[in-house]
């Protein structure tokens, strides 16, 4: 069965997308989630602004590795000669396709005008990505969200001012601004926008397993399913939904030991890239995620929190060998 699909000239080899999360997607991570099978993997969200500036810890967010291509760096801000300037400049750097943020929900973000804020100006959503895509030869890509809390929005008009301003695709983000990442995500507006677009559209919103991968697929009709919050400590799931989709059954759970395993490889590659102090300190929320569930986990969330270097975190996951 093929599940080969394009944005643009960019071939994906299956429909599963890897969210861009802050704080989650780094390079580490997106090479595992690569390595068990994302058809495409979305970078953490950089500032427009902040690239312009030059600022170091943004360069460190756009770092990219080959292995995990295709790639997709995310971008946002308000301001479309600024974004379309940021366009050019980062043109030749290793990622395949350029998306522009319009659904981030956090009042930081949102209170400077950006990420679903630009939901209330469609005007604007059209001028930014009009501009970006005539500033790059790369694929330019939107993600957004279903509507800003009580502020009019038409999904399914604004999904097509971004077609019409030449985007090669679009995620929707299943959800208002208003209810975050809580309640439930509305497949049906999501296949009123995949209804009513040429380009491809990537579902996103409960997507939890290999069945509701599947369910969106199939409600929806869109082209691809994008897992965000799932995936948290748990990289395994491409894997499984893709199992799931080409033999119609579900793969067993990985074991114990083979979360320690995948614990400690992403630890080494996240103190390969960041360091000792900040990779093991990074690596503790990850290590709340990956043993969610499990016996004794808050007693290993807690220690976790004070891990200092790798040593410490073998020993802290030493049990999990034999289980």
């Amino acid at each position: 069965m093929s599940f080969r699909w394009k944005i643009r000239d960019i071939e994906i080899e299956n429909p599963l997308v890897l969210a861009p999360m802050a704080g989650v997607t780094d390079l580490p991570f997106r090479r595992l989630c690569k390595e068990q099978g994302a058809g495409l993997c979305c970078m953490e969200m950089v500032s427009a602004k902040a690239i312009s500036f030059h600022n170091k810890n943004t360069e460190e967010l756009m770092v990219t590795d080959h292995g995990e291509r295709p790639v997709s760096m995310q971008i946002f801000g308000n301001e479309p000669d600024l974004m379309a300037k940021v366009a050019a400049a980062i043109e030749e750097r290793p990622f395949d396709i350029l998306d522009i943020n319009m659904g981030c929900p956090v009042p930081k973000v949102v209170n400077n005008g950006e990420g679903s804020a630009l939901l209330k100006d469609p005007d604007l959503i059209g001028e930014i990505v009009g501009k970006v895509v005539k500033a790059t030869r790369k694929p330019v890509t939107a993600k957004v969200r279903i509507g800003f809390e009580n502020a009019p929005v038409d999904i399914v008009e604004i999904a097509g001012r971004i077609e019409r301003a030449g985007a090669a695709a679009i995620a929707v983000h299943g959800r208002t601004r208003q209810q975050y990442y809580s309640g439930k995500a509305d497949w049906e507006a999501i296949r009123r926008v995949k209804s009513a677009l040429s380009i491809p559209v990537i579902g996103n919103g409960d997507v939890v397993s290999p069945e509701s991968a599947e369910a969106m697929m199939k409600e929806t009709g869109c082209d691809a399913v994008m897992i965000g919050r799932a995936v948290r400590g748990n990289p395994w799931i491409f894997r499984e939904i893709l199992y799931y989709l080409e033999t119609g059954k579900k793969p067993d759970r990985p074991s114990h030991s083979e979360v320690r395993s995948m614990i400690l490889r992403h630890a080494r590659l996240v103190i390969e890239q960041k360091g000792e102090y900040t990779g093991i300190r990074e690596m503790r929320k990850h290590v709340a995620w990956y043993t969610a569930g499990m016996p004794h986990s808050a007693a290993l969330r807690r220690d976790s929190n004070s891990l200092e270097t790798y040593e410490e975190l073998e020993r802290l996951l030493e049990w999990l060998k034999n289980e």
